[in-house]
């Protein structure tokens, strides 16, 4: 019976594989019972710090097992995980608890002082402390209060650009997280026997929805502190891995690889792409040197499962398509202008529902321009075949992806006009090979400004995360906006297409 609270998949877990590898880290091995007794620890070290039903609890750490016992202790107490990108800075990590409001945080390395200045101090676990070991061992026996949780009530909290502005929090409850997870475990044919990496940050929802899908099916993770192609193939071969996880760069490292043929990868079953449409000659290219075939998906932070290749008929797998609905998830696809419901064939916005829809954005009025008549507005552009597999086009929303990180031109936009010599910038994507699409700006500057393009681009380097940095800065006369003052992305973006093919783009 899937799980109504999402701590609850892994304390199924614990019960029907106790001994069971949960996690393998390097060469530690956890089993389901040792992490449902870490999680249940640190539900009751949540308790000693006043933590409430109905808070949030700010989590910012890299891949590590603690990841996985924090978010489900949290949820254990009826509180909120609210997933911060460990690489963010001053400015993002600021911004997210403004909107979230935590009332405590767990976190490691250089996010440890990041949310402590946000939080205040003594309201942030070290994780690499010695004395936050306590708080996940369960050294005591007895109970907890139990708290009254709804599956309406907030389990997590992610961030998601949405549209052109600032990040928003992602609500979704314990329904809707609970129902995506049983969509991933479907689309992936996921069971008990079967081992697969993570490599992905825990903030983002495809990191978080491997760790709780691979709880709820009682399969084995193996997480990675960081990406290394190498290490990963390795340990595909020595821990015999039954599927891989890859986006775009991921795929292209590995078509490129001089050794790839070094490696055993018979024991998978697919390698799954997500986060950015395939590639298929990229695709292409690592089947024919390994024999391994790809599983296309498709889902976004606030609907975390739209649509996957059929897992159990790989004779039917296509890399033209992202697949079809998984669950009970439904599209229809409208027009760009009248919103109108086209018929099948039709290129329009994809709008999908769900019950794993999430709950809504915060800031909250940020919410009704998600929905068109409780239909998800996906912002990307692409048709329907009668048989229901889904394609995608191209994007009507404006925010750039990038790795399968969604960026927000505005946010960049917001840190340029920071710069005194800025008078005006916009920020659009290009597409990119390795990362799908990567953002570049186009800036007026004040007259006799002395300020240069590298300038500009160290300026958001230093403010933001890495995968916002600007890879171009094109210094312009004047930016295109109509008369209502919207930027011309579009028109920036052919104009910078057109210029690329020639050879004659700029700086």
């Amino acid at each position: 019976m899937a799980a109504a609270l999402m701590h609850q998949g892994l304390e199924s877990a614990s019960s029907r594989f106790p001994e069971h590898d949960a996690v393998l880290l390097d060469d530690a091995r956890l089993t389901f019972r040792e992490l449902e007794r870490s999680s249940e620890a640190f539900a009751r070290h949540l308790n000693g710090q006043g933590v409430k039903p109905g808070d949030r609890v700010a989590v910012m750490t890299t891949n590590r097992p603690e990841i996985i016992t924090a978010v489900h202790g949290i949820s254990k107490i009826g509180a909120a995980a609210v997933l911060i990108n460990s690489s963010w800075k001053t400015l993002e990590v600021k911004n997210a608890v403004k909107l979230t409001s935590p009332s405590y945080g767990v976190a490691d390395g250089p996010a440890v002082a990041l949310v402590a200045a946000a939080l205040g101090a003594g309201r942030v676990i070290d994780l690499d402390d010695r004395s936050a070991a306590a708080a996940f061992e369960l050294t005591e026996s007895g109970s907890r209060p139990e708290p009254q949780i709804g599956e309406t009530d907030d389990a997590l909290l992610v961030f998601s650009s949405g549209t052109t502005d600032q990040p928003k929090a992602v609500r979704h409850t314990h329904r809707s997280i609970c129902r995506g997870t049983d969509h991933w475990v479907t689309a992936l044919g996921l069971g008990h026997d079967d081992r697969f990496q993570v490599a992905t940050p825990p903030s983002h929802i495809l990191g978080l929805l491997n760790l709780l899908a691979a709880a709820a099916a009682g399969a084995t993770v193996r997480l990675h502190r960081r990406f290394d192609l190498d290490e990963v193939l390795r340990r595909i071969e020595s821990d015999r891995m039954t599927l891989e996880m890859a986006v775009a760069p991921i795929a292209l490292a590995m078509a490129n690889h001089p050794r790839l043929e070094d490696f055993d990868l018979s024991s998978l079953r697919y390698i799954m792409w997500g986060a950015t449409p395939v590639t298929a000659s990229v695709a292409e290219t690592v089947t024919a040197r390994t024999g391994v075939r790809w599983l296309p998906a498709y889902g976004a932070s606030e609907l975390p499962v739209i649509a996957c290749n059929p897992v159990a008929d790989p004779a039917s797998w296509r890399l033209d398509s992202v697949g079809l609905p998984i669950g009970d998830v439904e599209l229809r696809v409208v027009d760009l202008e009248t919103g109108e419901v086209l018929e099948q064939g039709g290129i329009g916005e994809v709008q999908a529902r769900s019950a794993s829809v999430m709950a809504g954005y915060l800031p909250d009025e940020a919410t009704a321009e998600a929905f068109a008549d409780g239909w998800y507005r996906t912002g990307d552009v692409g048709w329907l075949e009668p048989t229901g597999w889904v394609h995608l086009t191209d994007r009507c929303k404006e925010m750039i992806k990038v790795n399968g990180f969604q960026v927000a031109p505005a946010e960049i936009e917001g840190v340029l006009h920071g710069h005194p010599a800025v008078v005006d910038c916009a920020v659009f994507g290009v597409p990119d090979e390795r990362a799908g699409e990567v953002p570049v700006a186009a800036v007026q500057l004040e007259p006799g400004a002395s300020v240069s393009a590298e300038d500009l681009q160290a300026l958001v380097a230093d403010s933001l995360a890495t995968y916002k940095r600007l890879h171009h800065v094109l210094l312009v006369d004047a930016i295109p906006r109509l008369g209502s003052g919207k930027v011309l992305r579009r028109t920036l973006r052919d104009e910078w297409l057109a210029k690329s093919a020639t050879g004659t783009k700029g700086s």
